[in-house]
């Protein structure tokens, strides 16, 4: 059984989901070890005391990336965390951090990367005037929205559509996308060669 530590900083709904699919049985091998916002106030808190886990806030206001980071990464490995879930945590990682937990990490991102990284992908992909956007599952390295690729979901663009719409079409597919990439890297056999994840035979 391996543990998960999610980091959320705001409703979590990607969290939810999550947690929803390990007790449904689409993440196997799996459990949430421990729940951790920045942020007091975020709304994914209370979901998951709702659901009986662990949770710790490390507020980051007035402190120094890494300092803070030290302090996350030392209840990650009081839980024994063997994978980290980004879930809405709208902090980026220092480079301390990221080291510490070498293809460990995992973030969701509402594009097709490697286009429109950063923030307000969707608007980005809106804006640009695309057919197809989507969601992306990678693992997290020093770069932003940059890493290998585990899961991509692709969702149609219509014409119909306005940033809202578009918006929630694509995280019905992140919750979706979360999980398989989670029960992935959990479970699967794979190694990463230059940027690609590789299946290896059982």
């Amino acid at each position: 059984m391996k543990n998960l530590g999610i980091l959320i900083s705001g409703r979590g709904s990607n969290f939810a989901a999550i947690a929803k699919n390990i007790v449904a049985g689409k993440i196997r091998n799996a459990r949430i070890s421990l729940v951790i916002s920045n942020r007091q106030q975020a709304q994914g808190l209370e979901v998951a005391r709702r659901l009986g886990l662990e949770t710790r806030v490390i507020d980051s206001r007035d402190k120094e990336r890494e300092v803070h980071d030290r302090e996350m990464a030392a209840a990650l490995e009081s839980k024994q965390v063997d994978l980290i879930c980004l879930a809405g945590y709208m902090r980026l990682l220092s480079p301390w951090f990221i080291k510490q937990f070498p293809q460990r990490i995992l973030n969701i991102h509402p594009s097709l990367l490697p286009a429109f990284p950063g923030l307000e992908a969707q608007q980005q992909a809106f804006a640009y005037g695309v057919k197809i956007a989507g969601c992306t599952v990678h693992f997290v390295d020093e770069e932003l929205d940059h890493g290998p690729v585990v899961v991509q979901r692709s969702v149609p663009v219509l014409d119909t559509d306005d940033e809202h719409a578009l918006r929630e079409r694509i995280l019905e597919q992140e919750h979706i996308a979360y999980s398989e990439a989670i029960d992935l890297v959990v479970n699967g056999r794979f190694r990463i060669v230059g940027r690609r994840l590789v299946g290896e035979a059982a």
